[in-house]
C-alpha cells in the first residue's frame, strides 16, 4: 500500500478563521414606519402596497414606541367592520398597536438571531442604537443569511 495523496506536513497551530455574520449584516435599514396617530385604514393599505406583514411605530424623535401587523389590523376589522358597526374615531394605531416589544442587537450574531426568532415566535425585531430605531431583522433577512453561508459553517 502506498500514499495516495501528500500534501505535505501538516502545520500544528492550524486556525479557523471564523467571520461573524452579524445582524447589522442583514437587517432593513429603509423601512416603513407608522406614527401612533396614524389610521388603521392607512396602515393597512401600506402593509398591502408594500408587501409587508408589520412595521415599527415611532415618535417623533425616530424612537420605537411600539409595533403594528396584520394580526393588529384584523384584530379591528373583526370589532368594527365584520359586525357592520359604525367606525370608531379611534381606530389608531396608537390604540391597536403592540407596546411590549422585544428588540435585537445589530452586533448579534445572525444565527443567535434565528434561535430568538424561535423561542419567541416573532416575525421581525426592530433593532435599536442610543434609543433610536436604526432597522429591523425579520425572518426573511436570517433566511438570505444562511443561503449565503458556504459549506458548513453554521
Amino acid at each position: 500500500m502506498g500514499i495516495k495523496s501528500f500534501q505535505g506536513k501538516r502545520e500544528t497551530n492550524q486556525i479557523k478563521e471564523e467571520t461573524q455574520i452579524l445582524v447589522s449584516d442583514y437587517m432593513t435599514t429603509n423601512l416603513v414606519t407608522f406614527k401612533a396617530e396614524d389610521s388603521l385604514d392607512y396602515v393597512i393599505e401600506q402593509l398591502i402596497t408594500n408587501k409587508i406583514s408589520g412595521g415599527p411605530v415611532v415618535n417623533e424623535k425616530n424612537e420605537l414606541i411600539g409595533i403594528i401587523s396584520e394580526t393588529d389590523c384584523i384584530k379591528h376589522i373583526s370589532e368594527s367592520k365584520y359586525y357592520n358597526m359604525p367606525a370608531d374615531t379611534n381606530n389608531t394605531v396608537g390604540k391597536y398597536m403592540v407596546t411590549d416589544v422585544d428588540t435585537i442587537d445589530k452586533n448579534m450574531n445572525i444565527f443567535d438571531a434565528a434561535f430568538k426568532f424561535i423561542s419567541s415566535r416573532r416575525r421581525r425585531f426592530p433593532v435599536i442604537e442610543n434609543g433610536k430605531l436604526i432597522g429591523q431583522l425579520s425572518q426573511k433577512d436570517v433566511l438570505k443569511a444562511a443561503i449565503s453561508v458556504e459549506g458548513n459553517t453554521w
